[in-house]
Formats: C-alpha cells, sequence, structure tokens
C-alpha cells in the first residue's frame, strides 16, 4: 500500500485524478470554494494546492499569517475510484468479501489437527496486522517546530460563518486511562490561537468517555493528533468500529501492514510514524469548556456554536516536504460522501454476520446525510420480519441515530431509487405498514425538538401476501399541478413526476404563514382528493417554499434534515372518503419544513444552510481561468464552472449561522 501520503498523492497523479494549483489561493474561504465547485462537477479531481503563501501585500480575512510553507492536500478521496485507490481495491465491496472469508474461514468447524494446522497461515496473518511500537523517532518528527504554533498551518476557514479556522482531517488519539486501550478518531478542531484549539467530540464518542474517566480520576488527559500518512488513517478513523477494536489492527488489515507507532515528544501516546504532521498535547478535565462553532457541517447546515474541551498545544513535529491534508463538508455530495459510502459497502457484512443474517444489501443516499435515511433489503420470512430487522438496526451502534428507515425485499435493487420508490407506495399501507419510535439522534440533528433526542420512522415497504396493500397505480392521485395552488395560494409548487409513473408521492413547496398550517392544510388537500372522488396520494412530502420541488434530490435532502418523523407526520382521515372508495386508501403528509417558535413552537434555534459569500464567489470567479494550467486540469480554466452556492442562496434565511425567526 501507500508509504506516504506522498505516495499516494503520486499515485492519484499518475491515474490522472489530482490536479496541482500553482496560483495563491486563500484558505481563508477560497479554497473551500474551489473544492466545492470541483466535488460537484464533471471534473471531479483531487486538488493539490501548491502555493498557500499569502503574496506581499495587505492580509485579508482578519489576521491571519502572511503564508504557509505547506501545500495542501484535499478532495483526496472524493470519488468512488480514489477511495478504490485509497482502500487499495478495484471495488468498494472487495473489502467485505474479505472480511466474510476470514469470517468463514476462522468460524469453520476443525475436526482434525489437519484442519488446525491449515488456520495457521490465516492466524499468522492476523497478528502481521498488529501496529508495532518503532525505537527513536519517526519520519513525522524529523522536523520539530521551534515556535510551536498551529497558525503556521494553512488552517482554512471554509464557510462564510464558521466560527473560525478549523482543522477538518485531524486523526485525534486518545487513551483509556483504566484499559490502557487507544482509540482514533475524526473529530474537526477550531484554532484559537498558536497553542490553542477546541476538540469537537460528541458526547456518545469513545474520546468523550475517555475524558470523563480522566475528569473522574483528576488527571490531565494526553492527546495526540496526526495530519496526512497513508490516507486509510483518515478512513480507519471514521469507522464506526466496536469501542475495543484498535483502529490501527483495521488499518493493518486493510494495506496488509503493520502500522508503525512512535512515541510522541512530550505526551506519553504514539502516532503512525510516516504522519506527516503530528500535534501534541494535553486537555485539562477541571478547566471550563470553550465555545467552539458555528461550523458547516455535513448536514448541509451549520452546526451552531457550543460548548467543547480546550486543547493545549505542547509540540508540533512534521515531515520535512510535509503536506497538510483538509477536507471540505457541507450541502452533498462531497469527499464525506464517499467515505461514507465505503464504510457503508464494508461494514454491510458485519452486521449481516453478527446482527443480521437476513440482511441483503443496505444503503445510505448522499441526501440523507448518513444516518437520516436507510435503506435495507432483507429476505423476509415471517410476518413481523421488516420490524425485527428495525428494532436490532435502532439498537446498533452508531444505526441508532437512524431517522428513516426503509424495508424493502424481493428483487428491488435499493441502489435504484425509482425501485424503491415503486416498492414504498405499492407495499405501504399508511394506516398500517409506518411504524415510529424515538431515540438517541445525532447531535447534528437540528430538527429534534430536544437536543439529540427524537422521532424515529419505520417503512415496512416488504411484500404482504397475507393482506392486500392498494396499488399505487393506476390512476390514484389524478391531479394537475395548477389545482392545489390556486385552491390554496400559500402551495407556491407542486410536483407530481413521481404519481405520473404510477409512485403514489407528492411534493408541495408551501409558504408557512401560521399554527399548524401544514397540519391544516395536510388535511384540506387529502380531502380536496376525496371530493374529487379520486384516491389520494399516500405520501404528501412539504419543504419550504424557497424550495425548487422539481429537484428531487434537493427535496429529500431539506426533507430529511428538517423532519422530526414522530411530531412532523400527519395520517390523513378517511372519515371523508366516499364509500364507491375501497378502505385502506388514505395518506399520509410529512412536513419538511422549518420549524420555529412563532409556527410551531419549537424552542431551539434553527441554523442556516451552507453558501459561500457573493465576495468569495467573485474573487474565485476572477482567478478562476489561472488556476488550472496542469493537467490534468488544463482547459478546464476555459470555462467557468459556476458556483453551486449560486442555487442555494435563494434558500438561504435572514441572519448568519443561526437563522432569523
Amino acid at each position: 500500500m501507500y508509504k506516504s501520503q506522498q505516495h499516494f498523492i503520486d499515485e492519484l497523479e499518475k491515474a490522472g485524478e489530482l490536479i496541482r494549483i500553482k496560483e495563491f489561493v486563500d484558505p481563508h474561504l477560497e479554497i473551500a470554494e474551489v473544492v466545492d465547485r470541483i466535488s460537484k462537477s464533471g471534473h471531479n479531481k483531487a486538488l493539490l494546492f501548491e502555493n498557500t503563501a499569502r503574496p506581499a501585500g495587505p492580509p485579508s480575512g482578519g489576521g491571519r499569517a502572511p503564508g504557509y510553507s505547506f501545500p495542501l492536500l484535499i478532495n483526496a478521496m472524493g470519488s468512488e475510484k480514489r477511495m478504490c485507490m485509497a482502500l487499495g481495491v478495484n471495488d468498494l465491496d472487495d473489502v467485505g468479501k474479505e472480511i466474510e472469508s476470514i469470517f468463514h474461514n476462522l468460524s469453520a468447524p476443525k475436526n482434525s489437527l489437519i484442519d488446525k494446522l491449515k488456520m495457521l497461515p490465516e492466524l499468522g496473518k492476523i497478528s502481521s496486522w498488529m501496529p508495532k511500537m518503532k525505537k527513536g523517532r519517526g519520519e513525522c518528527q524529523e522536523i520539530v517546530m521551534g515556535d510551536t504554533d498551529i497558525t503556521k498551518l494553512p488552517v482554512m476557514k471554509c464557510w462564510p460563518h464558521d466560527g473560525g479556522k478549523f482543522l477538518t482531517l485531524p486523526i485525534i488519539h486518545t487513551v483509556d486511562p483504566n484499559s490502557g486501550i487507544r482509540n482514533v478518531g475524526l473529530y474537526r478542531m477550531q484554532v484559537f490561537g498558536p497553542k490553542l484549539t477546541a476538540l469537537h467530540w460528541h458526547k456518545h464518542k469513545v474520546s468523550a468517555g475517555h475524558f470523563n474517566e480522566y475528569k473522574k480520576l483528576g488527571k490531565r488527559m494526553p492527546v495526540a493528533v496526526a495530519l496526512g500518512g497513508d490516507p486509510l488513517y483518515v478512513f480507519s478513523a471514521a469507522c464506526p468500529l466496536p469501542p475495543n477494536m484498535d483502529e490501527y489492527l483495521f488499518t493493518g488489515f486493510l494495506r496488509k501492514k503493520k502500522v508503525e507507532l512512535v512515541k510522541c515528544l512530550t505526551q506519553d501516546m504514539y502516532v503512525p510514524a510516516d504522519a506527516d504532521i503530528i500535534i501534541e498535547g494535553y486537555v485539562d478535565p477541571n478547566e471550563e469548556f470553550i465555545l467552539e462553532g458555528p461550523f458547516g457541517d455535513h448536514t448541509g447546515y451549520y452546526s451552531l456554536a457550543d460548548y467543547y474541551p480546550k486543547f493545549h498545544i505542547t509540540c508540533i513535529t512534521h515531515k520535512k516536504n510535509a503536506i497538510y491534508p483538509a477536507t471540505i463538508v457541507g450541502i452533498p455530495p462531497q469527499e464525506d460522501a464517499w467515505i461514507g459510502k465505503a464504510i457503508e459497502r464494508i461494514f454491510l457484512t458485519p452486521i449481516k454476520m453478527t446482527i443480521l443474517p437476513e440482511i441483503q444489501d443496505m444503503h445510505m443516499p448522499v441526501e440523507g446525510v448518513f444516518h437520516n435515511l436507510v435503506i435495507v433489503k432483507i429476505k423476509n420470512e415471517y410476518e413481523g420480519h421488516a420490524q425485527k430487522v428495525m428494532n436490532a438496526m435502532w439498537g446498533a451502534g452508531q444505526m441508532m441515530f437512524n431517522k428513516i428507515l426503509v424495508v424493502v425485499d424481493g428483487d428491488v435493487k435499493i441502489h435504484n431509487y425509482a425501485e424503491v420508490a415503486h416498492a414504498i407506495s405499492d407495499n405501504v399501507d399508511p394506516a398500517n405498514d409506518i411504524y415510529f419510535s424515538q431515540g438517541p439522534m445525532d447531535v447534528l440533528d437540528h430538527a429534534c425538538s430536544k437536543f439529540a433526542f427524537g422521532g424515529k420512522m419505520c417503512l415496512d415497504a416488504t411484500q404482504k401476501p397475507d393482506r392486500s396493500v392498494s396499488p399505487s397505480g393506476g390512476g390514484r392521485g389524478r391531479i394537475l399541478e395548477a389545482d392545489l395552488p390556486n385552491q390554496f395560494p400559500e402551495i407556491s409548487g407542486v410536483n407530481n413526476y413521481l404519481m405520473q409513473l404510477g409512485i403514489s408521492v407528492l411534493f408541495i413547496s408551501v409558504e408557512k404563514n401560521r399554527k399548524n398550517h401544514i397540519k391544516e392544510l395536510n388535511e384540506k388537500i387529502f380531502s380536496s382528493f376525496h371530493s374529487s372522488g379520486h384516491p389520494p396520494p399516500k405520501f404528501v412530502i412539504y419543504v419550504e417554499h424557497t424550495v425548487d420541488v422539481a429537484d428531487i434530490k434537493d427535496v429529500m435532502w431539506r426533507f430529511a434534515n428538517n423532519f422530526d418523523p414522530k411530531r412532523d407526520s400527519f395520517p390523513s382521515s378517511i372519515s371523508h372518503a366516499p364509500s364507491s372508495l375501497p378502505t385502506g386508501q388514505a395518506g399520509i403528509g410529512l412536513d419538511g419544513t422549518r420549524k420555529t417558535k412563532k409556527h410551531d413552537d419549537f424552542n431551539r434555534p434553527w441554523p442556516n444552510i451552507i453558501c459561500a459569500d457573493e465576495a468569495t464567489i467573485k474573487s474565485v470567479d476572477e482567478k478562476w481561468s489561472r488556476l488550472f494550467m496542469s493537467p490534468p486540469g488544463r482547459g478546464l480554466g476555459e470555462v467557468l464552472v459556476s458556483s453551486p452556492s449560486l442555487k442555494y442562496r435563494k434558500m438561504l434565511y435572514k441572519g448568519g449561522a443561526v437563522a432569523e425567526e
């Protein structure tokens, strides 16, 4: 596998997957804007910004250092091909197949001495993946920064309402003070000064548990941060491994070579010897937290400011030719979508083999930003099988954060959204096949009425041989797009495209102006269908009037973020249905609009969506033609790739990171 981050860069370049940018691009907002354009275009490549040093002249962006000596690599794993390159596979399913093979070999009955001896090579292979503590210094310690100052790194400010500059790919090492077991996680770090950052670990994370143990003991908590090195370090840190499994053992398995670790210079911690940059320090559990954020997050919304532990830097070391790695997150798709896709494909196998053998496939659509929407396909063998899967998944590791679960069976290809939509439409009776619950939610879920706790919904879209479910085709929901806005002036748009395909889902955008607006409007819309004599749609999904309902991907992204299933689901009454209509044809309205105190008695701040500001868009427009002079980017500068933010700026709320009422 890769000897270093530079080795990975070399291989990306050979494969035509890397563009070198020699022109100065400011880490303050501009780099993020360039990456956002590239990652969402047909020219999606890894980018190496070779010049992060500001030219002579007055600084901009609020007191940053005049220049940096570190190139910046970004979007390195931002496509399926580059993610496969990082993993050293031809297909993202290859790793899962290997895990399955190893599991079967180890668990198969051993009836003779010969059978047992045959296992020795397999066991030897596993032992060869164990991380190794190396004596002396590593490449990551070739240079010790004399005047320890994290602001000498080209740390980015990604979005205009971010609270400051953030390290976005820091591989954070902590150790349980009682067991000595290491954890390696990926948590952002906001820079507050040359020797001070915050550590943004959520309360559900293993490192937060380590912090709590140090607090009980009244001891300082040593922390070490690695940047760069083998790209698998980042991937392993992002993976939802069991708490007691060493991430570097998993890395060793992925790359078929053990990770060599060296001891830090000022902390009793071990870090990868081939990392580009190491930041050493500590957290004092008895110290007051610092207000961290806001931060433009992977949901496409800002995660709002909150209090997190202070990280005091004691030492920074790096390679002679170190490269600073970074990523941006925001409105999908971004690089994290491909890291998440690889995690989905790899960890499907352990889920099938240890928890739910009936699962045949699993998919997390990009629009669902990981936890919000999960689709699973099962081998459906008995009544209630889908509910068994639902309960198990909501109790399994980070799947506890899942908001909407769709369960299908049969021949449905779950990566084909049209087939999934047909299965939901054909097999779900809204009165009987939708299940609601409540439980832990991701702390980034802004739609929960209570922080990190909210509603969950499962759609049992499996076939029902024991009972009849009203079909979705055959004229269900025949209504013209113009009819509803004429009846209800608050409706700004209607998309009945899916209904024309025989899929009983209607999308409506609404300008909400009173309490209980969506609930009341939903009942009136279903009554309108009933009174017209036409069967209503099974599902009506509501979004805000600023959303273009013709863009189903955007509709689903906004809906999944803004929806709390238990609070925002409105089953229609079937009391209005004429006797000529069969029972079971009631529907349900799902409210994916913004929630406010005024209209919804919602008592939490609502975040804004993430967009570049006009000044940054203009600045990047002006220098675009100068950026792409090296292959494979040559020629890209001849045609301006417009900013994705131009589309989303129309959806912005008033205010900054926090939307105004």
